[in-house]
């Protein structure tokens, strides 16, 4: 290519870019000296397109943008407010098994029967002559399982001691999902014992 034929490309190339948006700052005066070394035409139409894209996003990656948000969002919050933990479920097994302990050593030392009332609907329990209740987590599901002639209606029951410390055995299980305590009263014991 001669000379004169270099030159107009240049003077093309010029009037191509001062024609397109104004770029800013480095990529300003790159272009300036690439022009001035005879680089071909293409490069300025290159810098116009990389100006176009550099505007902003489109409507189309917007939506996907905040759909992805959604889906992770969607997977991510359930984890916070999620299922009882294991601690929590462990701390209501102990209630539970404190409070059958207690009712024990009750009937042991005053030679009497004592019993611990579960209310399985309202998740409380009570000890025989303590007057207050025990409330457990309200997030954990509770189930007794003791004698017959122990129940005294569907949802409220109790697990009986006997003055030599015996008792009439029983299972109060505190549960959430798949996790769950046993809290197991032995029968010809009265060991309180809480089973994983």
């Amino acid at each position: 290519m001669s000379r004169s034929n270099s030159m107009r490309a240049i003077r093309r190339a010029r009037r191509r870019v001062s024609s397109a948006r104004p770029t800013l700052g480095r990529r300003a005066s790159t272009l300036r000296h690439s022009e001035a070394e005879g680089v071909s035409a293409s490069l300025p139409c290159r810098d116009a397109v990389s100006a176009r894209s550099a505007r902003g996003v489109t409507l189309l990656e917007l939506l996907i943008v905040i759909a992805l948000m959604a889906i992770v969002a969607g997977f991510v919050i359930p984890m916070f407010n999620g299922p009882v933990s294991t601690s929590e479920l462990r701390a209501s097994a102990r209630q539970l098994a404190a409070g059958l302990r207690l009712a024990r050593s009750e009937a042991l030392a005053e030679r009497r029967e004592t019993f611990l009332v579960v209310d399985v609907a309202g998740k409380r329990f009570k000890v025989d002559r303590d007057p207050a209740e025990h409330a457990l987590s309200s997030r954990v599901d509770v189930k007794l399982f003791t004698a017959q002639n122990d129940l005294v209606s569907d949802t409220i029951g109790s697990i009986r001691f006997f003055p030599d410390g015996g008792s009439n055995g029983g299972r109060i299980t505190v549960a959430s999902g798949a996790r769950k305590f046993d809290v197991d009263v032995d029968w010809l014991t009265g060991r309180v014992a809480i089973l994983d």
